[in-house]
């Protein structure tokens, strides 16, 4: 297959998962929770798998030590994104609910178009490398779209608007993609080290967006259940890695 087709289908399943909200509008709040919390553990796994297990040893093979800058650089900045963009949480008891809306959305736009670019940029290096990339996206993008739909609700949208917006934010991972694929012999270099900026990024979600939420439900029999759940996201990663090997 062409590459530019493969990168292409894969960003556009990584875009409709933005309207995964549509499947979750009629189940009540006890189970929403329950499916929430196990795929916020399997996505914890899967994006640490996918950083240390995958993305960094082929950051290294490529880029030597300097890999470990860009991980870095990679945390800080998907820091500095969610301080200023992508705020979740009300403060001083103030909630500007509307005003929140849309710079969530600002927010997760910027983030996605970086997502795509990440995708793009792994395909370029091998098919297995991409692979695993869409798949880590895909994992973190679930629970993060799933909560992304609950706070347009949340801000006063109405269903059918939010999965629309929730959407349209999700598609500049297709912009992210081509820009690039097309810049990618001009700037080369660059593009080889988003693999590992990408590998900090997915080291920081899974750190302090998803755990701290695993966190908040700490029974014995929920912290079992979440262990389990994590433990399956990296063996999932373990086994498409090496399966993709094989092929």
């Amino acid at each position: 297959m062409n590459l530019i087709i493969e990168i292409l289908l894969s960003v556009t399943t990584v875009s409709l998962v933005s309207l995964i909200g549509i499947l979750f509008v009629g189940v009540g709040e006890s189970m929403m929770k329950r499916l929430t919390t196990a795929l916020l553990g399997f996505a914890t796994g899967a994006l640490i798998g996918g950083a240390l297990l995958h993305m960094l040893p082929e950051a290294l093979e490529e880029c030597g030590p300097s890999a470990f800058q860009y991980t870095a650089l990679g945390i800080v900045s998907f820091f500095i994104m969610e301080k200023f963009l992508y705020w979740r949480h009300c403060h001083d008891g103030e909630c500007p609910i509307h005003s929140f809306v849309y710079l969530n959305l600002l927010g997760d736009g910027l983030h996605n178009l970086i997502d795509g670019m990440i995708i793009a940029a792994s395909f370029l290096h091998s098919y297995e490398l991409g692979v695993t990339a869409t798949l880590a996206v895909i994992l973190h993008e679930i629970p993060q779209e799933l909560g992304d739909f609950g706070v347009l609700i949340y801000g006063g949208l109405s269903k059918s608007r939010a999965l629309l917006l929730n959407f349209i934010s999700a598609i500049t991972a297709v912009l992210g993609s081509l820009i690039a694929y097309y810049t990618a012999f001009h700037v080369q270099e660059a593009i080889l080290n988003l693999i590992p900026f990408a590998a900090g990024g997915f080291l920081y979600i899974a750190s302090t967006d998803l755990m701290p939420e695993l966190h908040k439900r700490s029974s014995p029999k929920d912290s079992i259940n979440q262990l389990i759940m994590v433990l399956f996201g990296l063996s999932v990663i373990i086994f498409l890695k090496n399966l993709l090997t094989k092929i």
